[in-house]
């Protein structure tokens, strides 16, 4: 670090300007077990919002930091240190927004969304910060797209819903004047909190199971596979099928999460032509009420291993994923102690312990409708990814969405097609009966 550096940090710390915290066990992921760099794109969680209401720029300002003064992390940066990095967390922050109103020709959709990717792909200066960047696009007075890129070392899934709810709680507050409550539990308390559990006696507990669950576990595919370019297919469960899945967890004592894991493992066996199946699934670590309104990346990944028995009942088949999946839950630790306990070590080409992620989202991703305005929020993708393959589903009304993620390099379209059609036959056949045999259920 240059000396005018170092004498400017020195001078905020000691006047309490800026505050140093080690990385959360999230983040450390980021850094030390990600296929790729921290700054890579593929760390970027991109959305939008839709709002509706006669709001003006100086509106969102003024939320917006209420936000800003709420959540330490969107005053958060990354400071290199001697032992690893840091987070270095400022005092106080003015809101990174910008404002743009669309002419007609930029209003068009292709245009449009050209637009938010240019935003969405736009790198962070970790160093300097903020880890976060706001743009809003204004079609007409009462009409605008709220575009956010936010780096995962500060954000995941549920903070996008927290941060929902809280610009528009900043908003109507606008009129009473004041801030916004503090959080129970900053991010930096939560991390502290983390460290304090996951005591090295309790992490080798929790390795010595992983080392025996994932012994011998091998990899579903192997080579290069080119960049890491993301593709993004969007498709639905019927909800006629989707009642038959719930209906076979009902009677299988299972969870609807085991119930379409299974489902999904075994079309990846019969695709993959292996039985052993690993995949990785995001758990959201906020059981405590004190975290549940806290902006920062709390989330957790877990392997999830299953032996795909062909002659096994689905329902058995149901029965034994949910209980290696409980298990597993139980087990849960730090992805990066993991990581190193297993000396898995990351490459560009290689994520650690898992190729494959599924997950069924959970998360609270609220629209916002209060006098004068309505809030709608949109989920992208950047464009890049950590791992090779992901299936992620969403309960939408009775049905459910699903979201298949795909590097080209190693997947065609046709690929994945024939991927969902398996996983869709496997389901279905929970409506028909679940004494079926699992060799019946793909052909």
């Amino acid at each position: 670090m240059p000396d005018t550096a170092r004498t400017r940090l020195k001078d905020w710390l000691e006047s309490g300007a800026a505050r140093l915290h080690p990385l959360t066990f999230p983040q450390r992921e980021l850094w030390e077990a990600s296929a790729v760099p921290p700054a890579d794109a593929s760390n970027h969680i991109c959305t939008f919002m839709e709002v509706h209401g006669e709001i003006t720029n100086e509106d969102c300002i003024a939320a917006m930091q209420r936000v800003v003064d709420r959540h330490e992390v969107l005053r958060l940066s990354i400071l290199p240190g001697k032992d690893g990095p840091l987070q270095l967390i400022r005092a106080t922050s003015a809101p990174a927004m910008e404002f743009h109103d669309l002419s007609a020709a930029e209003q068009r959709p292709e245009a449009l969304e050209e637009r938010m990717h240019a935003v969405f792909e736009k790198p962070f200066d970790l160093l300097q910060g903020p880890l976060y960047r706001v743009e809003v696009l204004r079609r007409a007075p009462d009409d605008i797209v709220l575009v956010l890129a936010i780096h995962h070392a500060i954000s995941d899934g549920w903070s996008l819903g927290v941060f929902v709810e809280d610009l528009c709680a900043a908003y109507l507050q606008s009129f009473l004047g004041g801030p916004l409550p503090a959080v129970p539990l900053s991010y930096p308390a939560w991390g502290a909190m983390e460290r304090q559990v996951w005591q090295p006696a309790k992490l080798e507990e929790c390795a010595h199971f992983w080392k025996k669950r994932l012994n011998g576990a091998a990899r579903l595919w192997s080579g290069v596979s080119g960049p890491r370019t993301l593709v993004r297919e969007i498709s639905a469960i019927a909800p006629e099928v989707t009642r038959g899945v719930r209906e076979l967890a009902r009677r299988a004592d299972a969870t609807l999460f085991s119930t379409l894991l299974t489902g999904f493992q075994i079309a990846l066996a019969q695709w993959t032509g292996k039985s052993d199946i690993i995949v990785g699934t995001p758990v959201a670590n906020r059981t405590k009420q004190s975290v549940r309104e806290t902006m920062g990346y709390c989330a957790g990944v877990v392997p999830l291993r299953g032996q795909v028995d062909s002659g096994r009942f689905l329902e058995d088949s149901v029965r034994v994923t949910h209980e290696a999946t409980v298990d597993s839950f139980a087990h849960a630790m730090p992805f990066v102690e993991l990581v190193h306990a297993l000396g898995d070590k990351p490459a560009p080409d290689h994520n650690p312990i898992f190729d494959v992620r599924f997950a069924l989202q959970n998360h609270p991703i609220p629209d916002a409708v209060a006098p004068g305005f309505a809030v709608q929020l949109h989920m992208r993708s950047t464009g890049t990814a950590r791992f090779d393959l992901g299936c992620e589903l969403t309960e939408d009304g009775d049905g459910l969405e699903v979201v298949w993620l795909y590097r080209p390099g190693r997947f065609s379209k046709s690929d994945i097609a024939e991927l969902e059609r398996l996983f869709l036959s496997v389901l279905a056949g929970a409506c028909r009966s679940s004494e079926s045999r699992v060799a019946a259920l793909t052909t």
